[in-house]
């Protein structure tokens, strides 16, 4: 499915995509006359409020980045490094400090894009995004950002600047950007999004972003949660470093008794015990085999499905592994 026919979905609701007439202001080298000053603040001001409404923080184990949504669903532009992962859960704090449960969906680990959804009943506050790639070099730009973290006293941060630079998968302003601005937005005067924060070049100043193009290309990949090539942004997880923290033992009666439990492994943690009877690996009849070859397949972060007896009752978890110590 190609990205224009995804845009007709209803489940990928932009708002109306009309694009304003080119302001003066971004043709002239620099703002000449106070009225130019004030042709960019009444810009700036008629766009802000939406745009920082949509402006949201990701917090994930001990970090956080930003991201913003652009569909009434809760379709989510972030940066791959922020997200780092597929389908985990990650916290989505809104401006206002509602929090909802988000999941990541896929992510390009050469460019730094990756999309995420959030789990929760909408409508949520969306920007429109620049799909025609009007913004031009020179033009006048801001950047949202939940800088250092979220602060819900002070909100989004705004800096306004200019695009700087353009090249195929990356374009450069200079609004400044610290850490925890990773995964905002960029919007051009007409509260556009066109692009997404990746990183900072040689001085603050100099702030790289992936532009809305590099998203359209691979939009399909993005939404149906592949991890994309074998960049530095983001690293998939080493095969076999996955550590589930159980010893098991074939059963007389089929299936793998837990002979023994790591404390505090992810196992304890998902409610396995000594004695239990794992009767399914991922949907399949669970033989020493079998978990061996998924462990040996799996990495630290990766997930396995398991089914087991525990006394009278059987439980099923989707359990996601740790490092192997």
């Amino acid at each position: 499915m190609k990205f224009e026919t995804i845009l007709m979905a209803t489940c990928f609701a932009f708002g109306t995509l009309v694009h304003a007439d080119r302001p003066d202001f971004n043709d002239k080298e620099a703002p000449q006359t106070l009225g130019d000053f004030r042709e960019i603040q009444s810009a700036l001001q008629s766009h802000l409020e939406r745009a920082r409404s949509a402006t949201v923080c990701l917090q994930m184990g001990g970090g956080s980045g930003s991201a913003v949504i652009i569909s009434k669903d809760g379709l989510v532009l972030t940066a791959a490094h922020v997200t780092s992962k597929v389908d985990e859960e990650i916290k989505v704090i809104m401006e206002d400090g509602r929090e909802f449960k988000g999941r990541s969906l896929g992510l390009n680990s050469e460019t730094d894009s990756a999309m995420l959804q959030i789990e929760g009943d909408g409508p949520f506050p969306f920007v429109e995004v620049d799909l025609d790639d009007t913004t031009e070099l020179g033009d006048w730009v801001f950047s949202l950002g939940h800088s250092g973290g979220f602060d819900k006293a002070r909100g989004v941060n705004v800096r306004v600047g200019r695009l700087v630079r353009t090249a195929p998968t990356t374009i450069q302003s200079d609004c400044m950007l610290i850490g925890g601005d990773s995964g905002g937005p960029l919007f051009n005067m007409a509260g556009e999004l066109i692009g997404i924060h990746s990183r900072v070049g040689a001085s603050r100043e100099e702030s790289m972003h992936v532009p809305i193009r590099e998203f359209q290309a691979h939009w399909d990949e993005l939404k149906e949660g592949k991890f994309i090539g074998e960049g530095g942004f983001a690293r998939k997880s080493k095969p076999g470093s996955g550590f589930l923290g159980v010893v098991t033992e074939e059963s007389d009666e089929g299936g793998l008794k837990v002979a023994e439990i790591w404390e505090d492994g992810v196992a304890d943690k998902a409610g396995l015990k000594v004695g239990d009877l794992i009767i399914e690996i991922e949907g399949e009849k669970a033989t020493k085999e079998l978990m061996t070859n998924k462990l040996a397949e799996l990495g630290a972060g990766d997930k396995l499905k398991l089914k087991w007896k525990s006394g009278a009752e059987t439980k099923e978890e989707t359990i996601k592994l740790g490092e192997r110590p």
